[in-house]
């Protein structure tokens, strides 16, 4: 019997992992396709045996540093219950700092501006690897007209986008052995050229990148804009932790993934010995002219899951940016009846697609797009560094020594790599971190915006416990039935209480003031969900908690109030909410008129509160208000 659930364990840790290889790895086990040709190429960088040498040490080190020692042990430690994710870390790091509002305001911001950071990788990475893919048809057509790669990348790119609302759910169950028919694929070449120059191997010894560094100088800082590509990807791996556990995400990398990228970059380093001249594409130069255009589509496919990856990626970052206060409200459609994560956000997919467009068609090659690929990449990193580092101390307990050492340590490769990209800005560098910069403001205007509206609501209620007082003292008619009243304010009489009590000289025989809470978690625990308070006379106030990766459902959690004494009638109660219409004003302190007028356009187009937390309209009424800001 022991053995039997030892099997099934074993098995299932087995489909973790190759899903795992086909979700998490399809954007670093892409990267071989043009990280070589750009480091070796750039700013007069020659395929000379000494470089060749140098960059080979440069990206085994980076992978074992960056990736297997910095990512897969220590970044994922610091789990948000299982989940994981800069945003996830974000809120992991902001519980970390409570009663510091400095810090956690420093906190939030280094965390908003990595997560827009990470919208720039989501729109770089679908546009650099089917163009990188796609220029395979270069080296088995060299005639082919110049115009036909970035074309025909943008039909693909169309193509993958356009499938994004019918979710990844089918198509996912292809993605891992595809990925393991990649890396498989990708190894065996990178063993078949090994064995014609075994001499490459001594690229493993890290005295050869320290050589490169110190006879070429300045041009071996730049070639680190170039070896930060192999390690792109390396976020989704934490990032996807919450789908597939940390071991089966360990296990793929260290069995399989780790090895089959070595082994394919030194198969390229070994034709590069021997053939200079391949620096032109030497990933589609390893392969025999036989299997050039089957290996040209399956780089085309590995890339549209690579790029698939992101975009799910970019889609769940939204959601949990939503809950935790830093997106406005947009619709969210579920692609999979099984699985929650699995989501498809409209508006976030449209705006991926015209900015992915705009950089194939701008950029035009993959060459000319690795500029801008490695700030988007780089700036996350040290986001993510910084944050875990701040919960290693606070909440792992680490002494000042320690994290000390590994900051040090972490921190000056990432500055490396990201001073590397910095001098890139002229030549394309540009694109992230101006997307990257709107973002940005758009996230931080939206969540300065929805304080100032909360902190006018406080300021202008009417205090709650009097006004009670008062209605028991004097009553209205009361009707059947239980009001809702959604408020932000729980010690405030809500408008739309005033404004029912004002207009249609009634009360609801029992009134609820309902705040909805999201928590610093990505699930609420079963005794922290429901909080309720008798404010007598029939009068009650009630919270309701919910995790940043959960979908806010209303009325499925007031169903579960009864367990609390306060059970509900859904086609007897009725809930009430007050539309605030914003009114920009600068002569109220807050934000630049600019911003405000920003906040109030979001705030016109944003997905209305009762869509959002799910209540029917048919049990809804909505009461105009106005609010200056």
């Amino acid at each position: 019997m022991h053995g039997s659930a030892d099997t099934e364990t074993k098995r299932r840790l087995a489909t973790l992992a190759l899903g795992a290889i086909g979700v998490v790895y399809g954007d670093i086990g892409t990267s071989p396709l043009y990280t070589l040709q750009t480091t070796l190429s750039h700013d007069g960088m020659k395929p000379t045996p000494e470089s060749i040498f140098g960059v080979l040490s440069l990206i085994f080190w980076a992978q074992i540093i960056v990736v297997s020692l910095k990512y897969v042990v220590f970044i994922m430690r610091a789990d948000n219950k299982g989940e994981g994710g800069i945003m996830a870390l974000l809120a992991l790091a902001l519980r970390s700092a409570r009663g510091d509002a400095r810090m956690r305001w420093i906190l939030a911001i280094l965390g908003i501006f990595g997560a827009a950071l990470f919208y720039g990788d989501g729109v770089i990475t679908p546009a650099i690897s089917v163009l990188s893919a796609v220029e395979g048809m270069k080296v088995a057509i060299p005639d082919l007209p110049h115009w036909v790669v970035p074309v025909t990348s943008v039909v693909i790119l169309f193509f993958l986008f356009a499938l994004q609302r019918h979710g990844t759910e089918r198509v996912g169950r292809l993605f891992g052995p595809v990925m393991v028919i990649w890396f498989v694929v990708i190894a065996l070449f990178g063993v078949r050229m090994i064995a014609v120059n075994p001499q490459v191997l001594h690229a493993l010894d890290p005295t050869y990148a320290v050589k490169f560094f110190i006879s070429h100088g300045l041009q071996a800082f730049i070639a680190l804009g170039g070896v930060v590509l192999a390690l792109t990807g390396a976020e989704a791996l934490y990032a996807d932790m919450g789908h597939f556990g940390k071991k089966p995400i360990r296990l793929a990398w260290f069995s399989f993934v780790l090895p089959a990228l070595v082994l394919n970059y030194f198969g390229q380093g070994a034709l590069l010995l021997s053939h200079p001249e391949a620096i032109d594409n030497p990933f589609f130069k390893l392969v025999p002219q036989a299997l050039l255009y089957p290996m040209i589509g399956l780089a085309t496919l590995a890339t549209v899951i690579a790029s698939q990856a992101v975009i799910s990626g970019a889609f769940s970052m939204t959601r949990e940016a939503m809950a935790l206060g830093y997106s406005m409200r947009m619709p969210i459609v579920h692609t999979s009846r099984e699985m929650s994560g699995q989501i498809f956000v409209p508006w976030v997919n449209a705006f991926l697609l015209v900015m992915v467009l705009l950089a194939v068609l701008g950029f035009r090659s993959s060459e000319n797009l690795s500029a801008a690929y490695g700030i988007a990449v780089t700036g996350t990193m040290v986001t993510t560094t910084i944050l875990a580092l701040v919960v290693a101390r606070y909440q792992w307990k680490w002494s000042r020594i320690t994290v000390a050492v590994a900051g040090i340590l972490l921190l000056t490769i990432d500055l490396a790599f990201l001073g590397a990209n910095l001098i890139k800005i002229e030549y394309g560098g540009w694109f992230p971190l101006v997307l990257g910069v709107g973002v940005f403001i758009v996230m931080t205007t939206w969540r300065r915006g929805r304080e100032l509206v909360v902190r006018e609501i406080k300021q202008s209620g009417l205090a709650l416990a009097p006004f009670i007082e008062n209605v028991s003292d004097h009553p209205p008619l009361r009707v059947p039935g239980s009001a809702v009243f959604l408020t932000a304010n729980q010690h405030a009489v809500p408008h739309a209480l005033l404004h029912n009590l004002k207009h249609n000289k009634v009360l609801h025989q029992r009134n609820v003031l309902l705040t909805v809470d999201m928590l610093e978690t990505p699930v609420a625990d079963a005794d922290e969900r429901i909080h309720i308070t008798s404010l007598g006379h029939d009068f009650y106030g009630l919270e309701l908690r919910f995790g940043f990766a959960e979908d806010p459902n209303i009325p499925e959690a007031l169903s579960k109030c009864s367990r609390s004494g306060l059970p509900f009638d859904m086609m007897d109660t009725t809930f009430f909410l007050s539309r605030e219409t914003i009114i920009a004003d600068d002569r109220r302190p807050g934000m630049a008129l600019w911003r405000d007028k920003l906040f109030a356009f979001m705030a016109r187009n944003a997905l209305p509160a009762t869509a959002f937390f799910q209540i029917p309209g048919n049990r809804l009424i909505e009461l105009g208000a106005q609010v200056e800001i």
